[in-house]
């Protein structure tokens, strides 16, 4: 039941991460997103059959933690108004979206602990949309190309080498998915802090 729930829960939560990057680019003077028609919370504008869908599903069944990815919604960072300054606000607006969210299904579970009647169903939709999302917040957040953490090091590069690494950063993520999957399997360098915040979370409640 629980893993059902996480890979429904990923579809809405991949999209609202992507949307978000393309609104708040659109507000910082990029209507990029806004012109190609991804401003808008339909799945089938968004969904990688692969990345959102087949991924999650295939790494769930293997026993390996939930991962997955959206078509990655338009930014042109040279339309920004300030884009040195306002490109690392829009890479952080999906992490953003994220946290909000899992702060969500923290309170769906406070909620349904509280209730004096069997809520268990709600409880596990609230532990799939809090643990989902903060899992996915953590992961972006890492400073690793083509995460949106890496944001923080774009702003560091000079700008005659920043062609050179917007060409390499969108070739990562094969790579970056392989490591994944490594790492997973076998080295559990980010599965275990990843468990290890997981749990926090939980003993939150």
């Amino acid at each position: 039941m629980i893993q059902t729930l996480f890979v429904i829960v990923i579809i809405p939560s991949i999209v609202l991460h992507e949307v978000s990057h393309g609104y708040v680019a659109y507000l910082f003077g990029d209507p990029t997103a806004k012109e190609q028609h991804r401003l808008t919370l339909n799945p089938l504008r968004h969904v990688d059959p692969f990345g959102t869908v087949l991924l999650p599903i295939l790494m769930i069944a293997v026993g390996l933690p939930a991962f997955g990815y959206a078509k990655p919604v338009p930014v042109n960072v040279g339309r920004l108004r300030r884009p040195r300054q306002q490109a690392l606000w829009v890479a952080l607006a999906g992490p953003a979206v994220n946290i909000v969210l899992s702060f969500i299904g923290f309170l769906i579970c406070k909620h349904t602990l509280r209730a004096s009647y069997n809520q268990s169903e709600f409880f596990n939709v609230g532990l799939a949309i809090g643990l989902m999302n903060l899992t996915l917040a953590a992961f972006n957040l890492l400073p690793i190309p083509p995460l949106d953490g890496s944001a923080v090091i774009e702003r560091f590069i000079p700008m005659h080498h920043l062609p050179k690494y917007y060409h390499w950063r969108a070739r990562a993520l094969p790579f970056l998915m392989v490591f994944i999957v490594i790492d997973s399997a076998f080295l559990h360098i980010g599965t275990s802090w990843l468990g290890d915040l997981q749990n926090w979370w939980v003993s939150r409640i």
